[in-house]
């Protein structure tokens, strides 16, 4: 067995292999960068002693490639949680979710006892009019059975060029047959904005993940609830639960939409002229109508961008439970046609008051905790609840206070039923105005000084 400080350095010297072509000409400028050079050159023997005795002694005979890209992806994961390798098809794939795009069937799904389980047809696609229903149960894909493939298998394998035939068989709750259909795919659009009017005066927003399309949904959510709620509007929920984040530039214009003006946020890179930031250009879309936002433990990165943007340039209320805390941003890095692509942490980022959420999170204006299920409440007793601080290897925030300890996350439960969702009930009251922002705040203030001198 490998102990896993041997593999943190078979890894390292991975990387080295890939990077010396590259680096070997300014290493060569300096006294300190040849001995830096020399000891690459060390390692790099050591590695292909390694290596080579793996290739000829290990019981089994390896796959090269799986050993070069296993000892990659050790090495990135001995930087930070978040950088990785991707392979082809991984990278593939981060590409479809960021596009918001693909050729495939229009279904949402999960594993259940070895079989792919239908959550729901997406309305009008091609599963939703080849007659697909919310619980069927997927048995083959073009004549392979599913028993035995993972998830993303079978995903990938559902996917496809539009206008392609695929076959699928059904098993369906009351009916003793197998069904069977065949039907083409066709382009199928991640939605990750969805919207309703509650109680004909209010505009509520879920934002799911930030793709390529997250903004241009954003901004036809809120014109078509100004449309249906007209002069009753009195304002909009913008709920970020859940959603794990996605891209950059995608929680910048999204914060924008709400913004006139001010800071969104600023990134920082290793070297202190690496330092960007981002501002608000005027145009809000809400016609500054009041915002609640909603976050939890499952509010991570782009969308702790948006909620801590909002929040420190007091444009929303922010409601909920702490949020996630991935305060870094990944940079895609294509290595060539046939090498897929690196996953590069390259900076961390910053709210507009300067504040690093980095393994801490957005702490809300005002902390409303849902009611849990006894089974949930039982498994967050015995395991706890994660965020970013209890990641194995995550950056530390450098502007946390001496002796204090990282914390960050909380629950991520949202109950399917609106009327026992008590963040969502609670957002709702202050914007219709039986709640007060100011009250609350005030409340929250003097709770500490109120225990103080109970005690």
């Amino acid at each position: 067995m490998m102990r896993k400080s041997e593999y943190a350095l078979w890894a390292l010297l991975v990387v080295a292999v890939i990077a010396a072509g590259s680096t070997m000409v300014s290493l060569a400028r300096s006294p300190s960068a040849e001995a830096a050079n020399s000891e690459i050159y060390k390692q790099l023997d050591l590695f292909g002693e390694v290596l080579e005795r793996v290739r000829k002694g290990y019981v089994e005979e390896p796959e090269n490639e799986k050993l070069i890209e296993s000892a990659i992806n050790g090495m990135l994961a001995a930087l930070d949680p978040h950088s990785a390798y991707l392979n082809l098809d991984n990278y593939e794939d981060m590409r479809v979710q960021t596009k918001g795009r693909f050729g495939g069937l229009g279904i949402e799904v999960t594993m259940e006892d070895g079989l792919v389980k239908v959550i729901s047809p997406i309305a009008d696609t091609p599963a939703d009019k080849a007659g697909i229903l919310s619980g069927d149960l997927i048995t083959k894909i073009d004549d392979e059975n599913v028993r035995g493939m993972n998830l993303q298998d079978a995903v990938e394998k559902m996917r496809g060029e539009v206008d392609t035939p695929i076959t699928l068989m059904i098993l369906r709750e009351g009916q003793d047959d197998l069904m069977k259909f065949t039907f083409n795919r066709g382009m199928i659009e991640i939605n990750p904005v969805k919207y309703s009017a509650e109680g004909g005066d209010v505009g509520y927003i879920r934002i799911t993940s930030f793709n390529e399309q997250t903004t241009e949904k954003l901004v036809k959510a809120v014109n078509d609830l100004k449309e249906e709620l007209g002069p009753n509007l009195k304002g909009y929920i913008i709920d970020l639960r859940n959603n794990p984040g996605g891209l950059l530039d995608q929680a910048i214009a999204v914060s924008d939409a709400f913004l006139d003006q001010g800071a969104i946020v600023s990134t920082r890179g290793r070297n202190n002229e690496d330092v960007q930031k981002e501002f608000a250009r005027k145009g809000d879309i809400t016609d500054g109508k009041p915002i609640v936002v909603l976050i939890n433990g499952g509010s991570a990165s782009a969308s702790e961008i948006v909620a801590g943007a909002l929040k420190d340039l007091k444009r929303a209320t922010v409601i909920g439970t702490q949020s996630f805390g991935k305060g870094s941003v990944q940079t895609i890095i294509p290595l060539g046609s046939a090498n897929g692509a690196l996953r590069l942490t390259t900076a961390r980022y910053y709210t507009p008051k300067n504040v690093s959420i980095q393994a801490k999170g957005i702490t809300p204006d005002i902390v409303v905790e849902e009611e849990l299920p006894e089974d949930i409440k039982k498994r967050e007793e015995l395991i706890g609840t994660r965020g970013e601080a209890n990641l194995r290897g995550h950056l530390k925030n450098e502007g946390l206070e001496e002796g204090k300890e990282e914390k960050s996350g909380s629950s991520s439960y949202v109950p399917e039923d609106k009327t026992k969702d008590t963040q969502l009930i609670y957002g709702l009251e202050i914007l219709r105005g039986t709640k007060s922002v100011d009250t609350e705040l005030k409340q929250k203030a003097e709770a500490p000084s109120k225990s103080e001198a109970a005690n």
